[in-house]
C-alpha cells in the first residue's frame, strides 16, 4: 500500500516536471532579427491631423508598426524630436511617453502607435504656428526610421487647402477680383496658379507661403511656395505705411526669423500687365519677385530681403520702382537679364556679407544654359537709377554685361543720376571706363556712416550721412517709403529721407 503511494507520488513529480519544462521552453524567448538593414513597415510616411482647430482642442490619430519577418524584431528606442517641446503625445501599444525603449514586435505582426495633438489657436504665432511639424523616429538594430508628424495650429485661410504642398493648382475667377480681405491671415500651400483674375491684397493682410520641395511632370524638384500670375491673371498689392501687406513664410518661430529660402517665390509670367505692389514687405524667399518676359509691374514703398537669390529679377520685363528697399540677398539685391526696361528713384540697394553685387544687369541669355554661352540672344536694355544707393561690401556693387557692345549702343542704354554706388573694376578699361560718363552726378565709395545700422538691417540714414540733401526733387514723388515728406529742395537720397 504504502509502496502504491509513493509510485503514484513520484508520477505526479514526473508529471509537473514534464509540465514545468514545457512551460520553460513555451516562456523561452523567440529569436531575434539582428540584421542592421532590416526595415519595419509603416501604414503611412505621414500622420496629418486635418483638423483646423476654431478653438483650444485635441485630436488623435494613429498608424501600425508592422513587422514582415519570420522573427521577433525589437525596436531599442522610439522618441519625439522636439521632445517635451513636442506639441505631440505618444503612445505605443499601450505605454505612453516621449520616449520609449525596447518595444518587440512579433515575427509577421504588428502594433498601433497613437499620437493626441492639443493646439489653441488663438495663441500667438511664435506659440500656436500655422504648421507644426515634428518627427517620430525608430531605432531598430541601429537603424533609423522615421515617420512626419503634421497638424495646423492657427484658424486661418488655407489655400488652395492643407493638401497641396507640392501640387500645382490653377484658380480663375472670369476676369473679375478675388479679394484677400478676410481678418485671418492667408496660408498658401503648393503652387497657385492664378488667369484670367486680378488678386487684390487690402492693407493689413498677412500672407504666409509654405515651402518645400515640389515635383514637376517631368519628375525634377522645384522650391514649393508659389504664387504665379498668367498672362491675364494680375497682382494688385494695396498696402500702406501704417498698414503693410507682409508676405513671408510659415515658420515664425524665432529660429526662422532671418532664414531666408523658406519659400519659392511670386512670379509675373510673360506678357501679364497691370500688376502693383504698394507697401509690401516680403523676405524670406528663394526669389522675392521674378518678372518674367515683357510682363510689366509698378513697386512703391516696398522691401524685399532676405533672399537666398535674387530680391527681384527681371528677365526682359518692364519695373518701375520708386520709395523701395531691397536688401541682404544670396544672389544680386536687383537682376537683369535679356535687356528690358527698368527705372528707379529714391530706391536703396544694400548686399552686405555675400560676394554678390547688390546690381546685375544684362542685355543677353544664353540659350545652351553654359558657362561658354555659344548660344546667346539679346534685347536692348533701357536702365534708369535716379536719387538711389547701391552699395554693398564688395569693391564693386554693380556688374553689366553688353553683349552686343559697338555693333549697336542702342541694345545697352543706362544712366544713374544722383546716386551714391560703390564700383572698382567696373571701370577698368576692359570692363566700362566710361561709367561716369553715364552716372553724372555720383558719389563713388564715399560711404562713411551711410546707415544707422546695416548688419542689423536698418537701412534708415544716420546723422550724418552722405546721403542727406544730395537728391534733386521729383515733383511726383513727395514721400518716402514710411510716408514722410521728403524736403521739397534738397530730399535725401535713398528709400528712407532722414529724420531727427
Amino acid at each position: 500500500m504504502k509502496s502504491d503511494s509513493v509510485k503514484q507520488t513520484s508520477l505526479i513529480h514526473i508529471t509537473l516536471l514534464i509540465f514545468i519544462a514545457g512551460l520553460l521552453a513555451t516562456c523561452t524567448k523567440e529569436e531575434f532579427v539582428t540584421d542592421s538593414t532590416a526595415q519595419l513597415e509603416f501604414s503611412l510616411d505621414t500622420l496629418t491631423f486635418d483638423t483646423v482647430f476654431t478653438a483650444r482642442g485635441s485630436a488623435t490619430r494613429s498608424f501600425l508598426i508592422r513587422n514582415k519577418h519570420d522573427k521577433f524584431i525589437r525596436i531599442s528606442r522610439i522618441w519625439v524630436d522636439a521632445n517635451a517641446q513636442s506639441f505631440f503625445r505618444m503612445n505605443v501599444d499601450g505605454i505612453a511617453g516621449i520616449e520609449i525603449s525596447d518595444v518587440e514586435i512579433p515575427a509577421n505582426d504588428s502594433i498601433w502607435v497613437f499620437f493626441e495633438v492639443t493646439v489653441d489657436p488663438d495663441q500667438p504665432l511664435s506659440v500656436s504656428p500655422f504648421v507644426i511639424v515634428d518627427k517620430v523616429n525608430f531605432l531598430t538594430n541601429g537603424n533609423m526610421q522615421s515617420v512626419v508628424l503634421e497638424a495646423w495650429g492657427q484658424n486661418a485661410n488655407y489655400l488652395p487647402d492643407r493638401f497641396s504642398g507640392g501640387q500645382q493648382r490653377l484658380f480663375s475667377c472670369d476676369m473679375n477680383q478675388w479679394i484677400w480681405d478676410d481678418p485671418r491671415p492667408y496660408v498658401l500651400f503648393g503652387a497657385l496658379f492664378i488667369d484670367s483674375c486680378e488678386l487684390v491684397i487690402p492693407e493689413g493682410t498677412n500672407i504666409h507661403i509654405h515651402g518645400g520641395f515640389g515635383r514637376n511632370s517631368n519628375g525634377g524638384f522645384y522650391n514649393d511656395g508659389i504664387l504665379y500670375f498668367f498672362k491675364e491673371g494680375r497682382l494688385t498689392v494695396r498696402g500702406t505705411a501704417e498698414n503693410p501687406v507682409v508676405i513671408q513664410g510659415d515658420r515664425l518661430e524665432q529660429d526662422f526669423a532671418e532664414v531666408p529660402g523658406q519659400w519659392g517665390r511670386i512670379q509675373l509670367g510673360p506678357l501679364s500687365k497691370g500688376h502693383s505692389i504698394n507697401h509690401a514687405i516680403i523676405k524670406n524667399a528663394t526669389i522675392g519677385l521674378l518678372v518674367d518676359s515683357l510682363a510689366e509691374v509698378s513697386i512703391t514703398n516696398t522691401q524685399v530681403f532676405n533672399t537666398t537669390s535674387s530680391a527681384v529679377a527681371g528677365y526682359q520685363a518692364k519695373i518701375t520702382a520708386v520709395n523701395s528697399l531691397f536688401h541682404t540677398s544670396g544672389g544680386n539685391n536687383i537682376t537683369f537679364i535679356l535687356g528690358g526696361d527698368y527705372d528707379f528713384s529714391y530706391c536703396t540697394l544694400a548686399n552686405y556679407g555675400t560676394p554678390s553685387e547688390a546690381l546685375r544687369a544684362t542685355n543677353f541669355t544664353c540659350l545652351d544654359g553654359t558657362p561658354l554661352c555659344t548660344q546667346p540672344i539679346a534685347a536692348p536694355l533701357n536702365m534708369v537709377f535716379r536719387n538711389s544707393i547701391i552699395i554693398g561690401s564688395s569693391r564693386d556693387e554693380i556688374s553689366l554685361a553688353d553683349a552686343v557692345g559697338d555693333q549697336d549702343p542702342s541694345f545697352f542704354q543706362y544712366r544713374f543720376e544722383n546716386c551714391i554706388v560703390q564700383v572698382d573694376e567696373l571701370i577698368d578699361p576692359e570692363g566700362f571706363p566710361n561709367f561716369f560718363d553715364f552716372c553724372d552726378p555720383c558719389l563713388n565709395g564715399e560711404t562713411g556712416n551711410l546707415f544707422v545700422d546695416e548688419d542689423n538691417w536698418d537701412f534708415h540714414l544716420d546723422s550724418l550721412s552722405i546721403a542727406e540733401e544730395m537728391a534733386i526733387p521729383i515733383e511726383a514723388i513727395r514721400t518716402d517709403l514710411e510716408g514722410f515728406d521728403r524736403d521739397p529742395e534738397r530730399p535725401d537720397i535713398g528709400c528712407y529721407e532722414y529724420r531727427n
